[in-house]
């Protein structure tokens, strides 16, 4: 018997299963990976002529094989190839579709005898392959197989014989730059550049202790409560002492203690140290002078470790990324030659400014990714967060500072330079940009303590609000073309008078009929997270009317992106785009494009790590602690001591418990991308020229139920007009929504039947009023509070201020909506908008 064989394939990439038919690829496959990682040959061909031997169907089942391919390396997935690939030309397609997706292929070469492959095709009873077709397969890959491996494949494992093939075993391996499993807690630190004392000195004050060998040479550094540090690269040149940087970097790499990725001067002082003619300047010359005074055995230290740095590190989870020059989102994880350039050098133009310097594309002012980027590269007097991003150097070597970054706790330390070591080719601080319009799509956000004028009066944004509300669009808002309008904030029902409820139909629809709105529509309340969808007919009236390049958007109700990966907003995009084709929306609403406002189902797909963090945690917690709990309490009873009610308390604790865990878990379930995913839309919100807000809810319910025939993803919204001055409507209502809480159903909203603009005795009336089961509560208030003792202290809620925030958001809203349907410029639209995300900072309990 063979020993066993280990072939390491990428964790994220493609791998080419190459043999004859009858090698036993499938059977090989069907071993080693999962099924949904292996696209077939003969599936595709299946799929396109219900005949996976249709040898006429070729050329489609590998267009669809390739377009599969394409779709799974996008999402960097593991992806499989089933087919025979013995042909050189087919391998170079597939190979080519992985180099444009940035990441690594490997093949597995299953080599068998003429004989072996066709005994095993004899035997199969559904094809009749002649011996002549397995003859031409392996002359082919006999032909290639010395080759093979220069047809750019990381890795070409070649099993020779069946004994081989049954011996081996495959083990993904992660990227080199795949660190996702260290969590930190990290400091990132900026560019060096040869200045020792100052990296000494921020060390000491990040609370690492220095080790030194019997010189006194800093050689490791070791934080006491077990941080990392990160480098971001650029560690020699220009500065006074690049080998004591080096020495002190390399140690700690070595001792586990940092990481580092490799910076331009990093990679140009390894081309040199190769004896490559590569020009000496920006301080190459000087550092290679000094390692020349180091030794040998030093410079062969240093090309080791700088040779072996790689272009960019995945960290905590995937939240963090640490490149020389930053890194977008799409080439997070990846790796390739247009990766590497860009993680080392930017994204350069091809062409140089007025200082002999590369003009690089400002990639940061448009990353909208999950991660956050920490680089450096850049020269700049302040390191300052923009869109997730974080540029570290500050120009120590300049006579700046060296700066480094805590995380998670995303705080700044710095110290100065001690001296200005080398002259800047290009000053530092960048001169300020003359004074003139607003730039398109960048939000011009009202003075702080100004008003924003609506059409239901005037609405006034607190100080400090605004400030918050300027930090999160600048930072982390989707672009600002497509943000027409976000929602407001809902109030909850008047508390219950009923002693056992904190929430009931009954009280809402009092509140209503106070306020002179006597018809009402009851809204089933979907547990998912409010989504803003802007959809456009196609690529021109995106360009037309927001942005170009994009299909749309997908926002949260505080303007921020929904979809952390673009793919799945697309895909959300696309369906959202084909139904209302479908449906002869466009047509209808006499547009192309249309806003909606909705749920995206389930409650997990956005909130996984609160539901992880927060509320499973609780369950895990409860459910290890209380059974322990009343064990001991049961030996302690068995000793005969008096417990009281003690033991009743835990009991009901338990029982608490596994109710609160079933509440959350009736909103979560598996998705992946856009597959899973449900939208609930029940407002359309506006089109070119128009706001719908005027039109009553059941025009919207209709338009909605007229999607959804059409379109798979959107689920429909159950709801209920109700006569709200009619005893025996409100009675049916109650029994409807305790009929949908009893179901697991969150609960419902009673909004006014006329619309969003409905208007009651003092006014604009409130938008809605939100009334939740009690089951539903248990994840707002805890897991006990039904019991009396919780209730009775929670029935003082105090909701003037919620209800008032409410209204205020909503009058906003409609003045935003007014205006994009008006045509006004981007800044009037954007005011209201603004005001919506300032008010979100008011003090206000989150449980209402």
């Amino acid at each position: 018997m063979s020993s066993e064989r280990v072939l390491r394939v990428p964790d994220a990439g493609l791998v080419l299963l190459v043999g004859v038919s009858g090698s036993g690829k499938s059977t090989a496959a069907a071993r080693w990976f999962r099924p949904t990682q292996v696209v077939s040959s003969d599936a595709c061909r299946a799929a396109v002529s219900d005949d996976e031997n249709d040898l006429a169907a070729t050329g489609d089942a590998f267009e669809v094989l390739n377009a599969i391919v394409g779709k799974r390396l996008q999402r960097r997935l593991l992806t499989v190839v089933d087919a025979t690939n013995v042909q050189k030309d087919s391998r170079a397609r597939l190979v080519r579709i992985a180099k444009e997706h940035d990441l690594p292929a490997a093949a597995v070469v299953l080599d068998v005898s003429e004989g072996t492959a066709n005994r095993r095709n004899a035997e199969r009873t559904d094809r009749d392959l002649p011996p002549r077709v397995v003859a031409r397969q392996r002359r082919e890959l006999r032909r290639d197989l010395k080759r093979m491996d220069r047809e750019g494949f990381r890795r070409v494992h070649v099993l020779r014989g069946e004994e081989e093939i049954a011996a081996a075993r495959v083990v993904p391996e992660r990227s080199w730059n795949d660190k996702r499993d260290l969590t930190g807690p990290f400091d990132v630190i900026g560019d060096v550049h040869g200045c020792r004392a100052e990296l000494e000195e921020l060390l000491d004050v990040l609370g690492y202790g220095i080790e030194r060998d019997a010189q006194g040479r800093a050689v490791g550094a070791r934080h006491p409560e077990g941080r990392t540090a990160v480098f971001v690269g650029d560690l020699v040149d220009r500065g006074p002492d690049s080998p004591g940087v080096l020495r002190l970097a390399m140690g700690m790499v070595e001792a586990g203690d940092a990481l580092c990725v490799s910076g331009n001067h990093e990679a140009k002082l390894v081309r040199a140290l190769k004896g490559r003619n590569v020009k000496r300047s920006h301080g190459l010359a000087e550092t290679l002078e000094q390692l020349d005074a180091e030794g040998e055995g030093f410079g062969a230290r240093t090309l080791e470790f700088c040779d072996g740095l790689v272009s960019h590190y995945l960290l905590d989870g995937g939240r963090l990324v640490v490149a020389h020059a930053g890194l977008k989102e799409s080439y997070h994880g990846r790796s390739s030659g247009r990766v590497r350039s860009f993680a080392l050098y930017g994204d350069t133009s091809g062409e140089t400014d007025e200082y002999g310097l590369p003009v690089r594309h400002d990639w940061a002012a448009e990353y909208r990714g999950r991660a956050a980027v920490v680089y450096g590269h850049v020269p700049t007097t302040e390191a300052e967060w923009v869109n997730n991003t974080l540029c570290l150097d500050t120009g120590c070597v300049f006579g700046g500072r060296l700066t480094a970054l805590r995380y998670p706790e995303r705080e700044t330390v710095a110290v100065g330079a001690h001296a200005t070591w080398y002259e800047p080719t290009r000053p530092l601080r960048p001169q300020a940009p003359a004074p003139g319009p607003a730039a398109p799509g960048v939000v011009e956000a009202p003075a702080p303590g100004a008003a924003v004028d609506t059409a239901h009066g005037r609405v006034r944004v607190p100080e400090a609000g605004a400030l918050a509300a300027l930090e999160v669009m600048s930072r982390y808002a989707a672009d600002p073309r497509w943000l027409l309008y976000l929602p407001p904030t809902m109030a909850p029902a008047p508390t219950s008078a009923d002693p056992a409820l904190l929430e009931r139909p009954q009280e809402a629809f009092e509140r209503y009929r106070s306020e002179g709105v006597d018809r009402v529509v009851c809204q089933e309340k979907h547990m998912g997270s409010r989504a803003v969808a802007v959809v456009c007919r196609d690529a021109e009236a995106a360009a037309r009317r927001f942005v170009p390049g994009a299909p749309g958007a997908v926002h949260t109700r505080t303007g921020r992106p929904f979809f952390a990966d673009p793919a799945a907003e697309k895909e959300v995009l696309e369906e959202l785009r084909a139904g209302l084709t479908a449906a002869g929306a466009w047509e209808r609403l006499g547009t192309d494009w249309v806003a909606l406002d909705g749920e995206m189902l389930p409650w997990s797909a956005k909130a996984e790590g609160l539901i992880r963090e927060q509320y499973a945690a609780v369950g895990a917690a409860a459910r290890a602690a209380l059974p322990a709990a009343a064990a001991a309490l049961d030996r302690a009873a068995g000793r005969g001591l008096d417990l009281g009610g003690l033991p009743g308390r835990v009991a009901a604790a338990r029982e608490d418990t596994e109710a609160f865990s079933a509440v959350y878990r009736r909103y979560t379930w598996p998705t992946e991308g856009a597959a899973g995913l449900r939208y609930a839309p029940f407002a359309v919100l506006a089109a070119e020229g128009a706001a719908f807000t005027g039109r009553d809810h059941l025009w919207h319910m209709r338009f909605t139920e007229a999607l959804a025939e059409h379109c798979p993803l959107v689920r429909t919204t159950r709801y209920l007009v109700v006569d709200a001055t009619d005893p025996d409507a409100v009675a049916g209502a109650v029994r409807w929504w305790e009929g949908l809480t009893a179901a697991g159903g969150e609960g419902m909203v009673v909004k006014p039947f006329a619309g969003a603009e409905a208007t009651g005795a003092k006014g604009l009336a409130q938008p809605g009023l939100k009334v939740r089961g009690p089951e539903y509560l248990r994840i707002v208030y805890g897991p006990g509070y039904l019991r009396p003792e919780r209730l009775a202290g929670l029935r003082d809620r105090r909701l003037g201020r919620k209800s008032s925030l409410a209204l205020r958001e909503h009058r906003l809203g409609l003045e935003a909506l007014a205006r994009h349907a008006r045509g006004e410029p981007l800044d009037r639209v954007h005011a209201p908008v603004f005001g919506v995300l300032a008010l979100e900072s008011e003090p206000v309990d989150p449980r209402l």
